[in-house]
């Protein structure tokens, strides 16, 4: 399972990135994502977690609240976290989580129940040799110390998904930055940004007060990712110029 050796500090915000081993496809399909989703919202726990009871209850839970008078109250998440999940990006064959440990430990224990877990599911669902090893060793983690380091990580971690759609952008720059733009904004649903926006998708994975204000709110975050991409843009745009000249 995915390990990090290092000691993480409480209260402090890291990057993580955790890939399958040969970069391999970590979601075939659309249930995958959601799968995935759905395990570091009910694996951030210090609890034991068994997916299909957490289901059951949750289906429970949510039609007493349809019927109760108080509904929020109902739903209320009363989980011990280990982590706050800040924001995330999946990727075909990798994940992004940007996230503040809360419990020592948190962030390791996070990452093995998650790997153990989602590994599992994958393994079974494509009847893959449990001899077979699925995530490297270990994840990738980087401190983020300052609110400028922090900014940039937001973009970072959202605009992941652009080489989907323009896989040579890293190097050739942006081809079509109001394409890009829609495609993060509307289309890419596999991260936390709609939710940044103020477009509801998984509301419920991320606790997003904080960064939102770092980033100053919706508007903000839409600023952030959009004057980003435009920047790319010219960059493309200024060197096609410079081949013409």
């Amino acid at each position: 399972m995915p390990r990090r050796k290092e000691i993480f500090e409480n209260g402090e915000i890291y990057h993580i990135t955790i890939r399958r081993i040969g970069k391999e496809l970590l979601f075939e399909d659309i249930d995958d994502y959601y799968r995935g989703i759905f395990s570091i919202y009910e694996f951030n726990t210090i609890e034991w977690v068994e997916i299909r009871e957490r289901r059951r209850i949750r289906r429970q839970i949510k039609k007493m609240a349809k019927i109760s008078d108080f509904p929020d109250a109902v739903i209320k998440d009363s989980r011990d976290k280990l982590v706050e999940i800040l924001a995330f990006c999946f990727m075909p064959n990798h994940i992004h989580l940007l996230v503040r440990q809360l419990k020592e430990g948190g962030i390791s224990k996070f990452m093995n129940k998650f790997g153990s877990g989602y590994s599992s599911y994958f393994r079974k669902k494509y009847q893959l040799s449990r001899r077979e090893h699925f995530f490297g060793d270990r994840f990738n983690a980087v401190h983020i110390e300052t609110e400028e380091q922090l900014r940039a990580v937001f973009v970072y971690l959202h605009i992941n998904s652009i080489s989907l759609i323009e896989p040579n952008w890293k190097k050739k720059g942006i081809e079509n930055p109001e394409k890009v733009i829609k495609f993060l904004e509307e289309e890419y649903r596999w991260s936390s940004l709609f939710d940044y926006l103020g477009k509801k998708n998984f509301p419920s994975v991320t606790e997003r007060e904080f960064l939102s204000k770092v980033m100053g709110g919706e508007q903000g975050c839409k600023e952030a990712i959009e004057s980003w991409v435009r920047y790319k843009g010219k960059i493309k745009k200024f060197a096609r110029l410079a081949l013409e000249d």
